[in-house]
């Protein structure tokens, strides 16, 4: 691995800092009510621009790879910061939903994908005897961001109205994004050849392309297993509160306080099983998880409800979710190689846009909450047999024509 010398500390700063401004898009859900009271909109057409923000996030990972090799990974970040901030800035003008679809959705989703997939995989690529600890820094960041500015976006939208707030809020991300970018340095992967007599003694260094790696049986596994977890998560958190009301009889009042709670496990989920992924068993954490999630979601559809049983639960699967999305970019350098990670992980990471509309539409479909756990259960147990049967794919099964 080559490159200038630089602090370690400042790489890290710089991505925290780089990914603390990405993960501001969370907040998404307070600007609906106030859109829709100043537009007049229909609440349901308002939400769906989060959802439109998710598909552009993961779509635009399946480029940022080649983004990066072209343009270099502090020029793409400053890039991909400043075209975030100004889809923010100019979503502060917008009349139309077709705009706000264009501006906060597409754009906005889009620069934030880059720029998230990319200072991640760089910064696994720094410390690969630390991918699990690395990774979990670099998304409790992401996660971070959100719970920070959840109530600095309160506070603007109070005091200077919802089209001022996307303008302070794009002007702030833009400096986060753009001024991290600047502490980043390019991680360079120096590839080496496969010992053919003993694969198994190279497994930190096997380097799959995307081609290769898509020949491979182990790089569906992988998406299954990370759909599964992001469907589970994402759908929780997208109805927590009405399954609080509902579900557990709670007021609304008490049932919002979950949203805070996913906040919270979430990030706490990603610093411990990252780390405790270095410790022992990638797979072993992620099949942990799996099954405690098929836990708890059954029990969200079976069991009576109560304060107690309801958080516990919520705890759970953010938890378990928070650890995933962390431990995951770490598996796929295990199993393909740092080289071509971002390329790699950004197919694998498809599973998140799909999984953050799976959920509501298995939910439309089968008419509510139950039916739609006992369905996240079941590949919650799939993902788990998974977990515990796959094993790292042997380069000499890859022949590419």
């Amino acid at each position: 691995m080559k490159s200038k010398a630089i602090h370690p500390a400042f790489l890290i700063l710089g991505t925290i800092i780089v990914q603390m401004g990405l993960g501001t898009i969370y907040t998404w859900s307070l600007f609906n009510q106030p859109l829709v009271n100043k537009f007049d909109w229909e609440l349901s057409s308002v939400a769906i621009t989060f959802s439109i923000t998710s598909f552009a996030l993961a779509f635009a990972t399946l480029f940022a790879g080649r983004l990066q090799e072209k343009w270099g990974i502090r020029k793409l970040i400053a890039l991909s910061g400043f075209i975030l901030g100004l889809g923010l800035i100019l979503t502060s003008q917008v009349s139309s939903l077709l705009m706000l679809y264009l501006l906060a959705g597409i754009v906005v989703g889009f620069a934030d994908g880059t720029a998230y997939i990319t200072s991640l995989s760089n910064l696994i690529k720094w410390f690969p005897n630390r991918k699990g600890l690395i990774s979990g820094v670099s998304v409790s960041a992401y996660g971070l961001g959100s719970l920070i500015f959840k109530y600095i976006n309160t506070a603007f939208i109070d005091h200077v109205g919802i089209s001022q707030t996307f303008f302070y809020w794009g002007i702030i991300v833009m400096v986060m994004v753009v001024g991290g970018s600047f502490l980043l340095r390019e991680a360079i992967i120096e590839e080496t050849a496969m010992n053919t007599e003993n694969p198994q003694n190279t497994q930190d260094k096997r380097d799959y392309t995307v081609k290769e790696m898509l020949v491979t049986k182990e790089a569906y596994l992988l998406f299954i297993m990370f759909f599964t977890a992001c469907m589970s998560g994402l759908y929780l958190i997208s109805i927590v509160k009405d399954i609080g009301v509902q579900l557990a009889d709670l007021n609304v009042a008490v049932a919002a306080n979950a949203v805070a709670m996913i906040a919270i496990f979430n990030t706490v989920g990603r610093l411990i099983l990252g780390s405790l992924s270095d410790k022992v068993s990638r797979l072993k954490v992620i099949a942990s998880t799996f099954l405690i999630t098929a836990i708890a979601v059954t029990m969200l559809s079976f069991v009576h409800l109560n304060y107690g049983i309801f958080f516990a639960c919520v705890a759970a699967i953010a938890f378990c979710f928070g650890g995933n999305i962390t431990i995951f970019p770490a598996i796929v350098g295990d199993f393909f190689g740092l080289k071509n990670h971002s390329k790699n992980y950004g197919i694998v990471y498809q599973g998140f846009g799909l999984g953050a509309l799976a959920g509501s539409f298995i939910a439309a479909f089968l008419g509510g909450f139950k039916p739609t756990f006992i369905i996240i259960g079941i590949l919650c147990i799939l993902s788990f047999i998974i977990a515990i049967l796959i094993k790292l794919p042997s380069r000499l099964k890859v022949k590419i024509n």
